[in-house]
């Protein structure tokens, strides 16, 4: 079986993110690109579909930062197979849609039983790249899965809906899948095997030809701004009680 998961890299979200000096958008020279949670989903249920029923995994991305080799490694880390990366004059931001065109046309010569990507990216929370591949490919496509079993040429997932509500459903192969948890949690990849695949491993580079620009432009980046503050009391229940009538009589809310 020939397993393929499109994977982005993201933003280490833990850090202080930086607003570069015209306030369009992150200062990238200080970002830490991590692999996308979810993807780290897809590819952990990759794996697991493999060990069940053979075959090989492909992780797959389009660098737009020129930092996914570290994304691709981890993956390998993790159990997979092949690594590639299209690359190409991106600009920063390149939309959703041109991605999406990219990772297919990619897939496509990859002749894929099935291609299992993260339901969204955590920092953009766009939620339309396994669709629109899906789209591309002409494919069946299950969003918000949270479990896939492939046998005889068909798939059975495990969809969530809202309320906690699953349903599953049985899809004829090839389709696209959104994976939103795997079976179980993703496996650890020592840093020292990470090191390791990133001295001995091979990437294949796609040519992802001419782009055109965003398709959306930021017009202004700016943190949230303080509304107001909050003040804590102490004392007995009788004191605060106090202070409450006498901030409301302060502020003209009591007559």
């Amino acid at each position: 079986m020939n397993i393929v998961v499109p994977i982005k890299q993201i933003p280490n979200l833990t850090d202080e993110l930086e607003i570069n000096g015209d306030g369009t958008g992150l200062d990238h020279d200080a970002l830490q690109y991590v692999l996308n949670e979810f993807d780290e989903h897809a590819i952990e249920e990759a794996v697991l579909a493999k060990e069940s029923a053979g075959g090989a995994v492909t992780v797959v991305g389009v660098d737009t930062t020129g930092e996914l080799d570290g994304a691709l490694h981890t993956a390998l880390a993790k159990g997979a197979d092949k690594a590639a990366k299209i690359t190409g004059d991106f600009p920063r931001g390149t939309d959703s849609h041109t991605q999406a065109r990219l990772l297919a046309e990619a897939i496509k010569d990859m002749s894929p039983d099935i291609v299992l990507t993260g339901v969204q990216a955590a920092d953009d929370r766009d939620g339309q790249i396994g669709p629109m591949i899906a789209a591309h490919l002409g494919m069946p496509y299950v969003g918000v899965v949270t479990g896939v079993t492939v046998s005889g040429g068909k798939a059975v997932v495990h969809k969530e809906y809202a309320g906690g509500v699953m349903a599953e459903f049985e899809v004829s192969l090839p389709m696209v899948v959104g994976v939103q948890a795997a079976h179980q949690p993703p496996r650890y990849a020592p840093v020292s095997k990470i090191r390791q695949i990133a001295k001995t491993a091979k990437i294949d580079e796609i040519a992802g030809g001419e782009v055109a620009g965003a398709g959306s432009t930021v017009r202004r980046m700016f943190k949230p701004e303080a509304a107001g503050h909050a003040e804590m009391w102490d004392g007995s229940p009788e004191e605060v009680a106090e202070k409450i009538v006498a901030m409301i009589k302060e502020k003209g809310l009591l007559k």
